[in-house]
């Protein structure tokens, strides 16, 4: 398999108590029976009533969706023992952040002492995607060129808009809640491999982050893995929508690696620009206009969605994956997000339990 344009998915899920639907502090113990089926796929996460699925390195599209469908199986069914569920969003809808327990972890209580009130109010969940990038010196270069569309990613993801039993008024409010970290939103524009490098060493050295992994950009390069980490995007409730950001991602990075390798101009947006256009994603999702950013005005959000996917289309050809992800993206387009959806569910009887029960019916739909 090459090392160039692999994929794997990450997706951090809330345990729910299948009685009160607020978030239990039992996944540790749903990690315990997890980990006897899925092994070191998947681990413990910053509080107790999260859990994280990692696929294997994946070939194909078609593979990632299997991976999927087997983790989140086996988390259900782990769940299911300890009278818990699983819900894939960003947000709990009215759990509080006060109520939480710290997984006992080093690390995570490091994070806490270091970043305090602001690790504790921690409540979100993300979802991680990786495109193997053998070349870390091009990888960069991919950074930069993907800084314009981060925002329409996070705009077709927007899966979290309560937050301590209130409508936030935003599609993705774990953007607002993520983003008060020192190292979260979009990258800046590194000139080579070697000031990337340079800025993560300071940024570390000087006590600004509490070690390499808490790099927290939109897109980053891990220490770890040579792949493209695209972070941006909030868990998706359905397996369908994580596959076409999945897909749509690769996609994009592909592209953007070969324009990369021919050297093609590429132009350098201002960064007050990216943040405003990823605050606006993060606002209204797809329900208003978005920041076409090279073009520098505000435009539909069906339009700049459309730009994304045409730039990602030859890509999408070669890996056979355009009619599946453009499909999906169509379809995410017309009905709207996760964010629309949890609202309407909100909408139907005023009960945010009920809100839980479609996020927890949507991440099992199509599983068994």
């Amino acid at each position: 398999m090459s090392e160039n344009y692999t994929l794997g998915v990450e997706e951090e899920y809330q345990v729910v108590d299948a009685g009160t639907r607020e978030l239990s502090p039992k996944g540790e113990r749903v990690l315990d029976r997890a980990l006897e089926s899925l092994g070191d796929q998947v681990e413990a996460e910053l509080l107790t009533s999260q859990i994280e699925i990692m696929t294997p390195v994946c070939g194909s599209l078609s593979e990632v969706r299997s991976e999927l469908v087997r983790l989140r199986r086996g988390v259900i069914e782990a769940a299911e023992k300890e009278g818990c569920g699983i819900a894939a969003a960003s947000t709990h809808p009215f759990s509080h952040w006060e109520d939480q327990e710290l997984t006992s972890k080093g690390r995570y209580r490091r994070l806490v002492e270091s970043f305090r009130q602001l690790a504790e109010e921690q409540l979100a969940f993300g979802f991680h995607l990786h495109v193997g990038i053998g070349d870390r010196e091009a990888a960069v270069e991919v950074l930069n060129r993907l800084r314009p569309w981060l925002a329409p990613l996070l705009a077709l993801s927007a899966n979290s808009p309560f937050w301590l039993g209130a409508d936030s008024g935003y599609a993705s409010y774990r953007t607002q809640v993520w983003g008060r970290f020192p190292t979260a939103g979009p990258p800046g524009h590194f000139g080579s491999l070697a000031a990337h490098d340079h800025l993560i060493r300071t940024l570390v050295e000087t006590g600004s982050v509490l070690d390499v992994e808490s790099i927290y950009w939109d897109a980053r390069l891990p220490e770890k893995h040579d792949t493209v980490e695209v972070r941006v995007c909030d868990v998706c409730s359905t397996l369908d929508e994580a596959v076409m950001l999945a897909g749509l991602v690769r996609g994009l990075v592909r592209e953007l690696h070969e324009r990369a390798l021919r050297e093609e101009a590429y132009p350098e947006v201002r960064p007050e620009l990216l943040t405003a256009a990823h605050w606006r994603a993060s606002r209204h999702g797809l329900n208003a206009e978005l920041v076409d950013v090279e073009a520098g005005r505000a435009v539909p959000a069906r339009e700049v969605v459309g730009k994304l996917l045409d730039l990602s289309r030859q890509a999408l050809e070669e890996s056979g994956d355009w009619d599946e992800v453009s499909s999906l993206a169509g379809e995410t387009l017309e009905r709207g997000t996760g964010a629309r959806r949890q609202r309407r569910a909100y909408e139907r009887n005023g009960r945010l339990e009920d809100v839980v029960d479609g996020l927890v019916e949507e991440t099992e739909r199509g599983i068994r």
